[in-house]
């Protein structure tokens, strides 16, 4: 006669400390991934405001703004003498929206002796406030 332990197949199993194992690296996994995930979110929301507030910028960069060394000037300020802005709405977001202005030293350029070319003055533009930016202003002066 036969066993009934001769009939009984055991077949592989995890044990508890591979299964703890296998936790513990997905959990690893899980945390890095939403680690990346929190630090692309951050990245694209700052691109995403300095993209806004070089939209703005292009508010500032005017004929005049060489007048503004160390000015801290509103957006309304420099476009009421160009453009008739009549809405009082579009006023308060223009009066809003503030920027420091800092304008170093300006640079001459000049070609090589004996060298054809144009001379030009160029200045830097630097916007101060929450994101700041720098602009060029190139006058070509001679050719």
């Amino acid at each position: 006669m036969k066993n009934v332990s001769d009939n009984i197949h055991l077949r592989p199993a995890f044990t508890i400390i591979e299964i703890l194992v296998s936790v513990i690296i997905i959990s690893y996994s899980i945390v890095y991934v939403l680690k990346i995930h929190t630090s692309n979110h951050e990245q694209i929301v700052y691109l995403s405001e300095r993209n806004k507030r070089s939209l703005e910028d292009s508010l500032y960069v005017t004929r005049d703004i060489l007048k503004y060394h160390k000015d801290t000037k509103n957006a309304y300020e420099l476009l009421q003498r160009e453009f008739n802005i009549k809405e009082d709405k579009s006023r308060e977001i223009l009066k809003k929206n503030e920027r420091s202005i800092f304008i170093p030293e300006e640079i001459t350029i000049v070609p090589p002796p004996e060298t054809p070319g144009p001379t030009a003055v160029v200045n830097e533009v630097k916007l101060k406030g929450i994101h700041s930016s720098i602009y060029w202003h190139f006058k070509i002066i001679s050719f």
